[in-house]
Protein backbone atom coordinates (compact mmCIF):
# COMPACT_ATOMS: atom_id res chain seq x y z
CA UNK A 1 0.00 0.00 0.00
CA UNK A 2 3.10 1.94 0.59
CA UNK A 3 4.39 1.42 -2.65
CA UNK A 4 0.78 2.32 -4.33
CA UNK A 5 0.56 5.71 -2.59
CA UNK A 6 4.04 7.47 -3.65
CA UNK A 7 4.46 5.47 -6.88
CA UNK A 8 4.84 7.89 -9.38
CA UNK A 9 3.79 6.00 -12.95
CA UNK A 10 0.81 4.79 -10.52
CA UNK A 11 -2.73 7.12 -11.56
CA UNK A 12 -2.95 10.21 -9.48
CA UNK A 13 -6.88 9.22 -8.04
CA UNK A 14 -5.50 5.28 -7.10
CA UNK A 15 -2.42 6.79 -5.53
CA UNK A 16 -4.66 9.42 -3.21
CA UNK A 17 -7.09 6.64 -2.56
CA UNK A 18 -4.18 4.36 -1.47
CA UNK A 19 -2.74 7.35 0.59
CA UNK A 20 -6.27 7.46 2.77
CA UNK A 21 -5.74 3.99 3.23
CA UNK A 22 -2.37 4.18 4.53
CA UNK A 23 -3.01 7.41 6.53
CA UNK A 24 -6.06 5.99 8.05
CA UNK A 25 -4.05 2.54 8.88
CA UNK A 26 -1.72 4.82 10.46
CA UNK A 27 -4.36 5.76 13.31
CA UNK A 28 -5.48 9.32 11.57
CA UNK A 29 -9.19 9.77 11.96
CA UNK A 30 -10.96 11.02 8.92
CA UNK A 31 -11.43 14.60 9.16
CA UNK A 32 -7.23 14.36 10.30
CA UNK A 33 -7.22 12.11 6.47
CA UNK A 34 -9.43 14.85 4.34
CA UNK A 35 -7.47 17.83 5.69
CA UNK A 36 -4.08 16.21 4.53
CA UNK A 37 -5.04 15.40 1.76
CA UNK A 38 -7.58 18.46 0.61
CA UNK A 39 -10.50 16.65 0.25
CA UNK A 40 -14.12 15.66 2.14
CA UNK A 41 -14.55 13.74 4.70
CA UNK A 42 -17.35 11.65 2.68
CA UNK A 43 -14.99 11.06 0.10
CA UNK A 44 -12.32 9.71 2.40
CA UNK A 45 -14.73 7.18 4.07
CA UNK A 46 -17.04 5.86 1.11
CA UNK A 47 -13.17 4.85 -0.22
CA UNK A 48 -11.98 3.23 3.12
CA UNK A 49 -15.38 1.74 3.36
CA UNK A 50 -14.59 0.50 -0.19
CA UNK A 51 -11.22 -0.67 0.12
CA UNK A 52 -12.74 -2.96 3.61
CA UNK A 53 -15.13 -4.31 1.19
CA UNK A 54 -13.19 -5.13 -1.98
CA UNK A 55 -9.55 -4.80 -0.72
CA UNK A 56 -7.02 -3.41 -3.72
CA UNK A 57 -9.41 -3.67 -6.04
CA UNK A 58 -12.24 -1.05 -4.19
CA UNK A 59 -9.48 1.70 -4.95
CA UNK A 60 -10.01 1.27 -8.60
CA UNK A 61 -12.79 3.25 -10.59
CA UNK A 62 -15.71 1.03 -11.71
CA UNK A 63 -16.52 0.89 -15.33
CA UNK A 64 -19.32 1.89 -17.39
CA UNK A 65 -19.78 5.38 -15.07
CA UNK A 66 -21.99 7.88 -17.22
CA UNK A 67 -23.61 8.09 -20.62
CA UNK A 68 -22.29 5.51 -23.08
CA UNK A 69 -21.33 6.66 -26.71
CA UNK A 70 -24.08 6.97 -29.62
CA UNK A 71 -21.73 6.61 -32.18
CA UNK A 72 -18.41 4.47 -32.52
CA UNK A 73 -14.75 6.46 -33.06
CA UNK A 74 -14.55 5.13 -36.37
CA UNK A 75 -18.29 6.75 -37.36
CA UNK A 76 -16.86 10.32 -35.89
CA UNK A 77 -13.87 9.68 -38.07
CA UNK A 78 -15.92 8.79 -41.41
CA UNK A 79 -18.05 12.19 -40.23
CA UNK A 80 -14.82 14.21 -40.22
CA UNK A 81 -13.93 12.46 -43.85
CA UNK A 82 -16.78 13.83 -44.99
CA UNK A 83 -16.23 17.73 -44.53
CA UNK A 84 -12.95 17.16 -46.70
CA UNK A 85 -14.47 15.58 -49.75
CA UNK A 86 -16.30 17.91 -51.96
CA UNK A 87 -19.77 18.55 -51.59
CA UNK A 88 -22.11 16.18 -54.13
CA UNK A 89 -23.57 19.43 -56.54
CA UNK A 90 -20.26 21.39 -55.82
CA UNK A 91 -19.22 21.89 -59.31
CA UNK A 92 -16.03 21.33 -60.79
CA UNK A 93 -14.66 22.29 -63.91
CA UNK A 94 -14.49 19.00 -66.52
CA UNK A 95 -11.85 18.03 -68.62
CA UNK A 96 -13.61 19.78 -71.81
CA UNK A 97 -13.84 22.60 -69.71
CA UNK A 98 -17.32 22.17 -68.70
CA UNK A 99 -18.77 22.92 -64.83
CA UNK A 100 -20.73 19.70 -63.58
CA UNK A 101 -21.63 18.32 -60.29
CA UNK A 102 -21.43 15.08 -59.46
CA UNK A 103 -24.93 15.05 -57.98
CA UNK A 104 -26.80 18.03 -59.62
CA UNK A 105 -29.78 17.29 -56.50
CA UNK A 106 -27.46 17.60 -53.70
CA UNK A 107 -25.83 20.70 -51.95
CA UNK A 108 -23.56 22.63 -52.89
CA UNK A 109 -21.73 23.17 -49.85
CA UNK A 110 -21.28 21.67 -46.78
CA UNK A 111 -23.96 22.53 -44.21
CA UNK A 112 -23.97 21.14 -41.03
CA UNK A 113 -27.70 19.54 -42.31
CA UNK A 114 -26.57 18.35 -45.34
CA UNK A 115 -23.42 16.87 -43.28
CA UNK A 116 -26.45 14.97 -40.85
CA UNK A 117 -28.16 13.95 -43.90
CA UNK A 118 -25.07 11.93 -45.72
CA UNK A 119 -24.10 10.71 -42.42
CA UNK A 120 -27.50 9.51 -42.06
CA UNK A 121 -27.37 7.68 -45.80
CA UNK A 122 -23.78 6.16 -44.50
CA UNK A 123 -25.80 4.13 -41.50
CA UNK A 124 -24.50 6.61 -38.84
CA UNK A 125 -27.49 7.60 -36.58
CA UNK A 126 -26.62 11.19 -36.25
CA UNK A 127 -28.26 14.66 -35.81
CA UNK A 128 -27.44 18.56 -36.90
CA UNK A 129 -26.02 19.51 -33.37
CA UNK A 130 -24.13 16.59 -32.51
CA UNK A 131 -22.36 16.67 -36.39
CA UNK A 132 -21.25 20.23 -34.83
CA UNK A 133 -20.14 19.54 -31.37
CA UNK A 134 -17.77 16.84 -33.19
CA UNK A 135 -16.79 18.88 -35.84
CA UNK A 136 -15.91 21.67 -33.32
CA UNK A 137 -14.23 19.43 -30.68
CA UNK A 138 -12.00 17.96 -33.70
CA UNK A 139 -11.36 21.94 -35.15
CA UNK A 140 -12.81 20.66 -38.47
CA UNK A 141 -14.11 23.87 -40.56
CA UNK A 142 -16.98 22.83 -42.18
CA UNK A 143 -18.04 26.57 -43.52
CA UNK A 144 -16.69 27.98 -46.73
CA UNK A 145 -16.25 31.64 -48.03
CA UNK A 146 -19.40 33.11 -49.52
CA UNK A 147 -18.80 32.27 -53.40
CA UNK A 148 -20.30 35.31 -54.27
CA UNK A 149 -18.08 37.55 -52.58
CA UNK A 150 -15.29 37.22 -55.24
CA UNK A 151 -15.05 36.19 -58.34
CA UNK A 152 -12.26 34.27 -60.46
CA UNK A 153 -13.11 36.40 -63.80
CA UNK A 154 -10.79 38.64 -65.20
CA UNK A 155 -13.34 41.26 -66.37
CA UNK A 156 -15.17 41.20 -62.49
CA UNK A 157 -15.22 44.63 -61.01
CA UNK A 158 -15.52 44.38 -57.33
CA UNK A 159 -18.08 47.11 -56.09
CA UNK A 160 -17.24 51.31 -56.03
CA UNK A 161 -16.82 52.49 -53.47
CA UNK A 162 -19.55 53.64 -50.85
CA UNK A 163 -22.49 56.03 -51.24
CA UNK A 164 -21.77 59.30 -51.72
CA UNK A 165 -20.59 61.36 -48.81
CA UNK A 166 -24.01 63.96 -49.24
CA UNK A 167 -25.79 62.42 -46.64
CA UNK A 168 -24.04 63.23 -43.48
CA UNK A 169 -23.52 60.18 -40.90
CA UNK A 170 -26.09 60.55 -37.91
CA UNK A 171 -24.26 62.05 -35.39
CA UNK A 172 -23.94 60.06 -32.03
CA UNK A 173 -25.74 61.29 -29.21
CA UNK A 174 -23.35 61.71 -25.83
CA UNK A 175 -25.01 59.51 -23.22
CA UNK A 176 -25.77 60.86 -19.80
CA UNK A 177 -23.53 60.06 -16.88
CA UNK A 178 -26.55 60.45 -14.37
CA UNK A 179 -29.01 57.86 -13.65
CA UNK A 180 -31.70 57.84 -14.80
CA UNK A 181 -33.78 55.30 -12.54
CA UNK A 182 -36.50 56.79 -10.67
CA UNK A 183 -35.96 54.14 -8.29
CA UNK A 184 -33.01 55.22 -6.88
Amino acid sequence: MRRLSRARKAPRDLALRARMVELSWAGQRVPAIADELRCSPKTVRRWLHRFNRLGLDGLEDLGGQGRKRRITESERSRIIGLVKQPAPGRLTVQADGELAAEDESGPPEWTLDALAAEARMLGIGVGRSQVRRILLAEGVRWRRTRSWTRSRDADFEGKGPGSSSSTPARPRARRSSAPTSSDR
